[in-house]
């Protein structure tokens, strides 16, 4: 920043220490100049800058300062001298320079370019559709009115940036927009319609007057466009003191460059579609997202759990933890992270893990020494260079996946086949049922519990379940290896569904929370602690 500010001292107060002052004064300055004031005494700057809550004093320390960095200038004020005294006593007129008005100006449009909200603006397509018909009508003649073409011209380049800007602008902050959904729901719903019904109106709007601009374009072909190009360079210059040929030549080449870009924006190219086509996918992709947004907002007003109720629930699970060791297992079931293991470097080192097993829990203080080979070490590389190892045959290892996959469906058919009977059975009824049975079991009660009453589907549609209370205060008990299992007696029901009639979708309503029983489960003795594996 010094480095820029010793180049350009002019922006210098833009970064300087009253910079709040200084911007105020600089911006009474513009706007004198906007009502045609072209100096300004200490007393009107006073006046303009009371709210930064000043003294005079500081006042004409910063007056002076700006003069230093050549955004003022000072002139002389012997206005309203009436004695000697007051001639030689200093007074001074301050004037804006032309480069401190490009500063402020500059940074005038920064902050409203950052302030801008955008927009899509329908009626500019209308005015670019118009003036391209006048610009057309006069092509039509034999000679060209320099004053016609260049007026009608700069008033297309005026509409045609101010479409693109807002458009872009429009576009950037549209996802920020939907991002900010969960502000309220009340207000998304209604901002929602009203963005919906903005990009449809737009997007039809932008179609039909592509194709008419696409048309009108068609007919400045690159001949055209020179002509109306020189017609628009001989006016720019026309009034300079110096204009010279050269001068001409490239502004007719500006207008040319620019002419040739409107027509990309409306009109594309093989392989590359025109900035129009791009602006109308992306409005409407825009209202997909905007539904999805709408969907995620009503899941999570509807749904029975979400990440949020999941982060709390998993929040009360280890505050209710007996102890660290407890809570430590919490943490590895709920994010799969288990502590670092040590390392294996080769079949040596692995057999010699397997013969001797290092918990995980060991300290590396503690732990034997990791020999490392120095190859490693000095080459980054444990194996010596050569012909790459044969390929590991993995047949048996998969044969051995494909029975086990085998057994498991095997399993969870003979699980199917003894509880999907079709008949009304007690929960009580049932029986000791091993892992897998009652694991299936405690989905389908799951899903029956959520919809509420009535017949439902399992997840995988595979199943219709009937959950109905017997109301008879009997106490259902189902045995497992891992705890016995105890609730509110049920009727439940139980039918396998043909691949026909299960349903492609479900839609359940959340369960009522008096629906729910009160089931609990008393878990199994404990037994030996499962050896632990290097």
């Amino acid at each position: 920043m010094e480095e820029s500010s010793a180049k350009l001292p002019a922006f210098s107060y833009l970064t300087a220490e009253n910079a709040a002052l200084y911007r105020a004064i600089m911006r009474s300055f513009v706007e004198a100049r906007e009502r045609f004031v072209l100096h300004l005494r200490p007393a009107d700057v006073l006046r303009a800058v009371r709210e930064v809550g000043l003294d005079p004093a500081a006042v004409d320390t910063a007056l002076q300062k700006l003069c230093e960095w050549g955004n003022l200038q000072s002139h002389l004020d012997t206005a309203d001298v009436a004695t000697v005294e007051e001639f030689y006593r200093p007074r001074f007129l301050y004037q804006l320079t032309p480069q401190g008005e490009a500063v402020e100006r500059a940074v005038g449009a920064y902050f409203e370019a950052l302030a801008q909200r955008g927009e899509l603006q329908a009626a500019a397509l209308d005015d670019i559709r118009t003036l391209l018909e006048s610009v057309a009508q006069m092509l039509s003649r034999p000679e060209l009115d320099d004053s016609a073409v260049h007026l009608a011209l700069s008033a297309l380049r005026a509409r045609f940036g101010e479409l693109t800007t807002q458009a872009q602008a429009f576009m950037g902050s549209l996802q920020r927009s939907i991002d900010l959904h969960a502000a309220g729901v009340a207000s998304f719903l209604a901002y929602k319609q009203r963005l919906i019904d903005y990009l449809e109106r737009f997007v039809g709007q932008l179609v039909i007057a592509t194709a008419d601009i696409a048309e009108l374009l068609g007919r400045v072909d690159g001949a055209a466009a020179q002509r109306l190009a020189d017609s628009a360079g001989r006016r720019e210059v026309a009034d300079a003191l110096d204009g010279e040929e050269a001068d001409q030549r490239a502004a007719a080449a500006r207008w040319e460059a620019r002419i040739e870009g409107v027509r990309g924006w409306f009109i594309g190219r093989p392989g590359a579609p025109s900035q129009a086509e791009e602006l109308r996918a992306r409005a409407r992709a825009a209202i997909p997202a905007l539904l999805s947004a709408v969907a995620s907002l009503h899941d999570r007003r509807f749904t029975r759990s979400d990440r949020a109720a999941d982060l709390r629930t998993l929040a009360r699970w280890f505050a209710e933890a007996p102890s660290d060791a407890d809570a430590h297992r919490v943490w590895r079931a709920a994010f799969a992270l288990a502590s670092t293991r040590h390392l294996f470097v080769n079949e040596e080192a692995m057999a010699e893990r397997e013969a001797a097993p290092v918990p995980a829990s060991r300290s590396w203080l503690d732990a034997p020494p990791l020999r490392i080979s120095p190859r490693l070490r000095a080459t980054g590389r444990h194996a010596r260079p050569g012909r790459p190892s044969d390929v590991i045959d993995r047949s048996r290892e998969k044969a051995l996946l494909l029975a086990h996959e085998d057994e498991d469906e095997r399993a969870i058919a003979d699980a199917r086949a003894r509880l999907a009977t079709g008949r009304p059975t007690r929960l009580s009824e049932l029986g000791r049922l091993d892992p897998l049975a009652f694991e299936m079991l405690l989905d389908w009660l799951g899903e029956a519990l959520a919809a509420g009453g009535g017949e439902t589907t399992s997840a995988d549609g595979a199943i219709a379940i009937s959950l109905v209370p017997t109301n008879d205060g009997q106490v259902a008990t189902v045995e497992t290896p891992s705890g016995t299992f105890r609730g509110p007696d049920h009727l439940l029901t139980l039918r396998s569904l043909a691949p026909d009639e299960a349903p492609r979708s479900r839609h359940r309503a959340p369960a009522p929370e008096n629906a729910a029983p009160s089931w609990h489960r008393t878990p199994a003795p404990p037994g030996p602690p499962p050896a632990e594996r290097p």
